[in-house]
């Protein structure tokens, strides 16, 4: 992960991690986003590490991503992955070059026209379409398989429905930190915390979502939930958090009574988390996460929050927390 410190090359003492606003020009149009760098201590000089270019480049090709409906890398692989073809014939159906599908997976940045392309067979009925006029380039064996394949994602796929009942907002922004919206990978990172923490109360799983969410952001250019937050008395919080918890019927909620009267709901469940929906950065920030917070009770780590710019700056406003608020994070 990108460190808040490290050893400087120009001197040899401490070089501090810095951010600024900045702009980017990408295919001719200019970008906003939040340049991190590396300052010396001693002389002041500036450098990057590839980590840190990577996460800069990141948050503008998102946006650019994101304005002009264009599929990020891991749709454009799931999307291939779904209806069981190689890249090669991917790329023959949608008539691209031979290798570009692959080149799209491993993150080039399609053209407008070939992202909207892109972005369309992500519905299956559209997919059909390139595959009724590319049938004779498959055997009649083969085609019957791909059109299987084709009519089980649909029936697969989780309703528009449920998508807005859990996220709210069915497209990626700044507003979610450009993260894919995946039901199921969604109640992953719940059951982590929940199966790390033996269970875990509302508050708690609030902040911990929130710093997850913003981390992930200020690390990798994206989220990691695909959750928009606001700022309420008590923290920051998922946007419709109550819809988020009891969406699932296997994450139950527990009322848990004390001796003084109080009483409290957590989160249990029974399931451990499939941690193949993480990448090994992902699984990485949920770990830190996890250990930045394992001793801190619920009514800590609202007051943690509370330190907060994100929480600070949309307290009081109907506004959706941006991500770009993840570069002031002092908790972590």
């Amino acid at each position: 992960m990108i460190k808040q410190t490290m050893k400087s090359p120009f001197a040899g003492g401490d070089a501090k991690l810095c951010h600024e606003s900045s702009v980017l020009t990408f295919r001719k149009e200019q970008f906003c986003y939040v340049h991190q760098f590396y300052e010396c201590q001693n002389t002041h000089e500036r450098f990057t590490t590839t980590e840190l270019d990577e996460a800069n480049l990141a948050q503008v090709y998102n946006k650019y991503r994101a304005k002009y409906g264009i599929p990020f890398p891991e749709e454009i692989k799931r999307i291939r992955q779904h209806y069981g073809l190689s890249a090669t014939k991917m790329s023959a159906i949608l008539g691209f070059g031979e290798n570009q599908y692959r080149l799209y997976e491993n993150g080039d940045m399609p053209s407008e026209a070939n992202g909207k392309v892109l972005m369309s067979i992500m519905n299956p009925d559209f997919f059909l379409a390139f595959v009724l006029n590319s049938r004779e380039q498959f055997s009649e064996d083969d085609f019957s398989k791909l059109m299987e394949k084709t009519r089980s994602w649909k029936s697969a796929k989780h309703s528009e429905f449920e998508i807005e009942h859990v996220f709210n907002i069915c497209r990626r922004t700044i507003y979610n930190g450009f993260a894919a919206q995946s039901i199921d990978k969604l109640k992953n990172i719940l059951l982590y915390y929940i199966e790390r923490g033996d269970g875990v109360f509302f508050t708690k799983m609030n902040k911990l979502l929130f710093y997850t969410d913003f981390l992930a952001y200020r690390l990798t250019g994206k989220g990691m939930t695909g959750l928009c937050y606001k700022a309420i008395t008590h923290g920051p919080v998922p946007l419709h958090w109550d819809r988020v918890y009891s969406f699932y019927n296997d994450i139950n909620q527990e009322i848990v009574q004390y001796s003084d009267g109080r009483a409290g709901t957590k989160l249990v469940s029974n399931l451990s988390p499939d941690m193949t929906y993480f990448s090994e950065d992902e699984k990485e920030m949920l770990e830190y996460v996890y250990q930045r917070f394992k001793k801190e009770t619920p009514a800590k780590i609202s007051e943690t929050s509370h330190h907060e710019e994100a929480w600070k700056k949309y307290l009081n406003s109907d506004r959706l927390i941006s991500f770009e608020m993840a570069f002031s994070l002092k908790a972590i």
